[in-house]
């Protein structure tokens, strides 16, 4: 063969290389939703947060395991009420718990009668890790290490079952603060191995699921944020009741708490609570009577009471009365009781707050990726 030949093919050999080469070597792989919607959850913590990447991991998995759209309303949203309650802390810490805890075993101790001698003999009988029940109360520094202990005292201490039951005196916690009862409820579906709903919501993962739920786990008809976070706050739909309740003041002449509350719970028909006592005396102009005013405001739950006959007739007549109209949903006026509270705040302070740092976050936020 002769050289010239040789060297004319050596271009078109270099070339089917080549070619082979492109058609063995995968494209570069293209980020999945998750990691592109972890990445944005993660842009918009605070800097300085250690575990970014599992915070985002958690915050994400909680919105698909409960078909959350992850957009950066809902994402902004958790992270404002994770940042209030908690500064991201899994297990915040409360100041004075201890003392706090040991109040609250001394009351119980004496609803229960028993003498204050034998509360302490059973606080010095000593625990799993070597101290006393008492030094370890005295030591106690968050909700999850005290609902820990309270449950090992239940299970352990002499007078322990008698004294706190099977009824934990720890009923919020983690980095939403929300409540254990709600967690219990809503184990269905939970997308982790762990069974014990108050175990996981002193986890960065189960406070963050739970809150969620609690967040944004149902539909309602505000067009502003600030009352989602007063509901997260005060309960479920507690500021679309607490505008119906200014209604009914409105139509009926009376002057009503507007806490939200719309009926006490277990009241009997013939002892009903204020706010329905108000709707009553429109009975003749609602075309209502006693029962039927007890089974619609039991839909006071529920998105549904928007709906109902009893929202509109009263909303009709207060705003006949009113000559103008009146807002479908309202701030609560309830103040914030609890012994880790020691200033007076209300549900409005709470969800002013919340929502400016809703609002900050809002406005860091960038188009989908």
């Amino acid at each position: 063969m002769k050289a010239s030949s040789v060297l004319l093919r050596v271009p078109a050999l270099l070339a089917l290389v080549l070619l082979a080469a492109c058609a063995t070597t995968p494209p570069p792989a293209s980020r999945s939703q998750t990691d592109l919607l972890r990445e944005r959850i993660a842009a918009r913590l605070p800097d300085k947060l250690d575990e970014r990447a599992g915070w985002a991991a958690d915050i994400q998995t909680a919105f698909h395991a409960q078909g959350i759209a992850g957009n950066d309303e809902n994402i902004c949203a958790t992270l404002a009420v994770i940042e209030q309650e908690s500064g991201f802390n899994v297990d915040p810490p409360v100041a004075d718990l201890g003392r706090v805890a040991r109040g609250e075993l001394e009351r119980r101790a004496r609803a229960k009668r028993i003498p204050k001698l034998a509360l302490s003999a059973a606080l010095n009988v000593a625990s799993l890790d070597g101290r006393t029940y008492g030094q370890r109360l005295d030591a106690v520094r968050s909700e999850g290490l005290l609902s820990e202990l309270y449950q090992e005292i239940i299970g352990r201490v002499p007078l322990g079952a008698r004294l706190l039951g099977d009824h934990n005196p720890v009923q919020t916690g983690g980095s939403m603060q929300v409540s254990i009862a709600f967690a219990q409820a809503r184990m269905d579906g939970y997308p982790y191995p762990g069974r014990d709903a108050r175990q996981e919501v002193f986890t960065r993962r189960g406070g963050v699921y739970f809150g969620i739920a609690h967040l944004l786990g149902y539909a309602t008809p505000y067009t502003r944020k600030i009352h989602r976070f007063a509901d997260y706050n005060a309960g479920w739909y507690a500021s679309r009741n607490a505008a119906f309740q200014h209604a009914v003041a409105v139509a009926s002449g009376r002057t009503l708490a507007l806490d939200g509350d719309l009926l006490v719970p277990g009241a009997p028909l013939d002892k009903p609570g204020q706010t329905e006592v108000a709707v009553r005396s429109l009975a003749a102009q609602l075309g209502m009577d006693a029962a039927q005013i007890r089974r619609e405001l039991e839909r006071g739950n529920s998105l549904h009471f928007n709906d109902s006959p009893l929202f509109t007739a009263v909303f009709n007549l207060a705003e006949r009365r009113q000559g103008s109209a009146l807002p479908r949903e309202s701030l609560p006026g309830i103040t914030l009781e609890s012994p880790k509270i020691t200033r007076q705040l209300t549900t409005a302070w709470f969800a002013t707050r919340v929502y400016e740092r809703y609002q900050r976050c809002m406005a860091l936020a960038t188009p989908a990726g």
